[in-house]
């Protein structure tokens, strides 16, 4: 069994900061110290000097594409995975979007069985809503399925569900929380033909996407799955929130009190429409990055307690899919690898705390989806730590990307938080640029 003690780090914590450090023993954290470490586990552990970098809850993403079974050209669980390590982000759960669509129990245990051969970081899985499979969803088992996807909206492999009595069963019988991705496709259809008829033969700038995918269009949808939720005691989850209409929406209250709860993801509080100009399609993806105005709103929503949870939505395309207009150019970007970094640097900038970081990006999805013990520095909890080296600015780069699709849109970019070691169960999978493919993750357990 190996005995590990990261000694002397800056242990940032469920709202705390404090010089420390913890033991791991095999797969768990076996002791937190805040005060001197004896002299026998000094002698007997193998110590990893962590003066100066802060340790932190390894990240649970609680959205991903890893495009794994069926778009395998685009992403894997083995390459998305070494991203997410490198990214200090130990635990990831995967939307039911693949070929063939994870949209059972069956299909679930048939992608964990490639996870666990592949996937560095521990994995939980969606299951997707259909037209059809109610059944599956309410006999489905709530120890081993993350969530429910409900897309009301368009989605990759035809899971968009447009029957409205389908919908009220899907919001009155799932056992589960529910997780959607909420816009109007009647608003983008008529939005796309009102720009085609503008612009004729002409391409469609990317720049019009935020157009098209409008504020108005999330609003109404989300509307719409409030008053069910409301209506049938759902618990809702609303994923990459764009907008402060929709905002308006949701409350302040602590998490606990909550049932509808909401998510962003890193890109929309990064980017914005200014950025359409320099980056393209690179920063296409659905819902749209919006206005500067909604991105500040953002960012102030996840320090009022509107927001959360923050993911990535992290969905890898070759660049050869990312050609063409506002029509043809694919929707997703990588981001899984920085997005720990950006959330860091964003909190430099003040927009919110470190510990808050650390809460919507650890804590909070542990709290939402009932992970058994992950998402917190606790003694008994898996050992799934990241450290980070705060104040060591590096340049992102193309050479040290680790996304099978090779780019990212954040390259060229300064980041001043470096994450140099990611434990995932106890096993130092990254350490400095080096990544242990030896040991996997584990499926998730929920306590349900």
């Amino acid at each position: 069994m190996n005995t590990i003690l990261i000694h002397n780090a800056k242990i940032i914590n469920e709202g705390n900061s404090f010089k420390g450090s913890l033991l791991i023993e095999g797969e768990k954290i076996s002791k937190i110290f805040k005060d001197k470490v004896p002299d026998n586990i000094l002698q007997s552990a193998e110590v990893i000097d962590a003066d100066g970098k802060w340790a932190l809850p390894g990240v649970i993403d609680s959205h991903v594409h890893f495009r794994d079974p069926g778009y395998t050209e685009k992403g894997d669980f083995l390459s998305e995975s070494r991203a997410a390590v490198a990214g200090g982000v130990t635990s990831i759960m995967d939307m039911p979007n693949t070929n063939p669509l994870t949209t059972s129990m069956a299909e679930i245990d048939k992608k964990a069985e490639i996870a666990s051969k592949k996937c560095l970081a521990n994995y939980a899985f969606y299951i997707g809503a259909t037209e059809d499979n109610l059944e599956e969803i309410k006999n489905l088992d709530s120890k081993k399925v993350c969530g429910i996807k409900l897309f009301l909206g368009s989605s990759t492999g035809g899971m968009h569900i447009t029957n409205v009595d389908t919908i009220k069963k899907i919001f009155k019988e799932a056992p589960i929380l529910l997780a959607i991705h909420s816009e109007d496709e009647e608003m983008i259809k008529a939005n796309i033909e009102k720009y085609k008829a503008e612009f004729g033969d002409q391409p469609i700038p990317i720049s019009y996407h935020e157009l098209i995918r409008n504020s108005d269009a999330c609003y109404k949808s989300t509307s719409k799955a409030i008053d069910l939720a409301v209506q049938y005691g759902t618990r809702l989850h609303i994923l990459h929130l764009t907008t402060a209409k929709e905002m308006a929406l949701l409350s302040n209250k602590p998490l606990a009190d909550k049932k509808i709860t909401a998510e962003t993801c890193v890109n929309y509080l990064w980017f914005d429409d200014n950025d359409y100009e320099r980056l393209g399609a690179k920063i296409k993806c659905n819902p749209s990055i919006k206005k500067e105005k909604s991105r500040v709103n953002l960012l102030k929503a996840i320090e009022s307690g509107i927001i959360d949870t923050i993911a990535t939505d992290h969905a890898p395309h070759l660049l050869a899919d990312k050609e063409g207009d506002c029509l043809q150019a694919a929707s997703g970007c990588p981001s899984i690898q920085h997005s720990l970094p950006m959330m860091l640097e964003l909190a430099k900038r003040g927009s919110f705390s470190r510990e808050q970081v650390v809460e919507k990006m650890c804590h909070n999805p542990a709290k939402l989806f009932n992970v058994e013990k992950r998402g917190f520095l606790r003694k008994g909890y898996f050992a799934d730590i990241v450290l980070v080296e705060p104040n060591s600015p590096y340049q992102v780069e193309k050479k040290d990307l680790q996304y099978k699709c090779g780019w990212s849109p954040l390259e060229g970019a300064t980041l001043s938080y470096k994450v140099t070691q990611t434990f995932v169960n106890g096993n130092l999978v990254y350490n400095d640029g080096q990544i242990n493919e030896e040991n996997k993750g584990q499926m998730i357990s929920f306590s349900r």
